[in-house]
Order: C-alpha cells, then sequence, then structure tokens
C-alpha cells in the first residue's frame, strides 16, 4: 500500500537556527537564516506544486530547531503521537504543535509518548501499515513500546531496529514506497529489512538517503548525482531541492515537514 498524501505542516525556521543542536554528521558550519529562508520557501513551494495543503507556522524563536516539526509529533492517517524528545532544547516543541495537531484530529486520537519514554519522529517509518522505530539517542526502548501500544490499537504493527551510526533511523534508510529502500551500508545488513529491494547509497552521499516520496514523485536533495541516479533508474519523478543550510545541523527533507 503507498501512502498519498493531501496535507502537510510545516514551519518557518527562526532566526535562533544558527543555535541548532548539530553532531557535525552531515557538515560543517553555521546556517544563515536569510538562506535557510529561501531554502525552506522552496521547500514548502514544491510540496503544493505536488497537490499538498500546506500549514504554514511562523517560526518559534524560543527553540532552534522548530523547524523540525517531524520529531514531535508522528502523524497517520488514523492517529497523531505526540513525541517527547529527551534533549531539554527540543522538549517544549511538543507542546507548541499540539494545536495544529488538533485541528486534524480529535483529542480521541490524540496520543503521547510519556516519561521515561523518550521518541522523535525522525526515527519513525512508515511502511505500509507497519512501522520501523529506531532505537537511537533520542528514541528508547521504551518509548517504542509505548509507541506500538498506540498504533496497535489502530490496526498497524511496529518493531525496532538499533541506530548505530548517527541521529535518526531515516537518516540511514527511507522507504521510496514500491518495495524500495535506500539504505547506508550498516542499514544494508539489517535483518528486518532483507525482504525489500535495497540500494546501498556510497558513503560520500549519506547524506541523499533522506529522501522523500510524495505521492509517487521524489524529493532529492540537491548535490548527490550518484543517488539521482538511482532514484531515476528506478523510474520515479523527481525534484531537487536544496537543503544546504539544514544539513549544517543534521536536518533533512523529512524532518521539515509532517505529512498526512
Amino acid at each position: 500500500m503507498t501512502d498519498m498524501f493531501t496535507r502537510a505542516i510545516t514551519r518557518k525556521p527562526c532566526r535562533a537556527l544558527v543555535d541548532g543542536i548539530t553532531t557535525s554528521m552531515f557538515g560543517e558550519g553555521t546556517p544563515d537564516y536569510e538562506s535557510a529562508l529561501k531554502q525552506h520557501s522552496n521547500y514548502v513551494s514544491v510540496l503544493k506544486e505536488l497537490g499538498l495543503e500546506v500549514t504554514e507556522l511562523d517560526g518559534d524563536e524560543r527553540y532552534p530547531d522548530s523547524c523540525f516539526v517531524e520529531d514531535p509529533a508522528v502523524v497517520t492517517e488514523k492517529c497523531a503521537i505526540i513525541t517527547n524528545s529527551p534533549e531539554i532544547s527540543r522538549n517544549g516543541e511538543r507542546y507548541e504543535i499540539l494545536d495544529t495537531i488538533r485541528k486534524f484530529y480529535d483529542d480521541s486520537r490524540i496520543f503521547y509518548i510519556e516519561d521515561p519514554g523518550t521518541m522523535e519522529g525522525g526515527d519513525v517509518m512508515k511502511v505500509g501499515d507497519h512501522f520501523f522505530v529506531g532505537q537511537s539517542d533520542r528514541t528508547n526502548a521504551e518509548g517504542a513500546k509505548q509507541f506500538n501500544d498506540i498504533v496497535t490499537r489502530f490496526g498497524y504493527t511496529s518493531s525496532t531496529v538499533p541506530v548505530t551510526e548517527g541521529l535518526h533511523l531515516k537518516d540511514f534508510v527511507i522507504y521510496l514506497e514500491n518495495g524500495n529502500m535506500l539504505v547506508s551500508s550498516v542499514m544494508d545488513d539489517e535483518p528486518s529489512f532483507q525482504r525489500y529491494n535495497r540500494f546501498v547509497v556510497d558513503s560520500d552521499e549519506l547524506y541523499a538517503i533522506n529522501s522523500m516520496n510524495i505521492n509517487g514523485t521524489v524529493l532529492v536533495p540537491e548535490g548527490y548525482p550518484k543517488t539521482l541516479k538511482i532514484i531515476e533508474d528506478l523510474g520515479y519523478p523527481v525534484k531537487i531541492v536544496g537543503t544546504d543550510e539544514f544539513k549544517k545541523i543534521d536536518g533533512s527533507l523529512t524532518c521539515l515537514s509532517l505529512r498526512f
């Protein structure tokens, strides 16, 4: 089953973006605010071109990483889960996204990851009616258990995958639909993914693993020709999107929106 999206939620970058958390996993340097605004505006335009109705939230200067709206919530066709980041500078984002989530889900379909469980949405990858949940520095076993208890009420299933090489699961594996995955060499060996068609992305283009299928068209970060060719050779229409400013603080395509 292929997910079809009609809506997205985004949040504009704030000026405090320059203080966003970074592991320097994909790039060095400090984001340029004006350039980030332009890249974000283009990202939103592409979502709209692909038919999504986008709810655009203003930047929130209290939370430098708040443009990465995928992390404080997980949204599905049937329910929404407000997550619980272990990062103090990000934990408050979940309260700020809640009013927007309530515009689309009634309270009976909104659930919460509670302490001692932790989770960020970047660790949650949906494949059909199954969720792969990365156990990482941001998402722990208790958070994954609570998530499973929630989604199974709605007919979904979930399982956990160890994240051993960086921040979030979706930095190292992404589902392109149609049984196809982009993976790092480490995730290529993950037993959970052996049933899928896996395409290993070269180590110098790992950032491009986080490409994003929107209703059959794949958004690909700018500047990664080998990964672009893999996706094009699979027959997907593509749109190239610049995200260099967000890369400097470990941000990429999927984390800039909630799609449902």
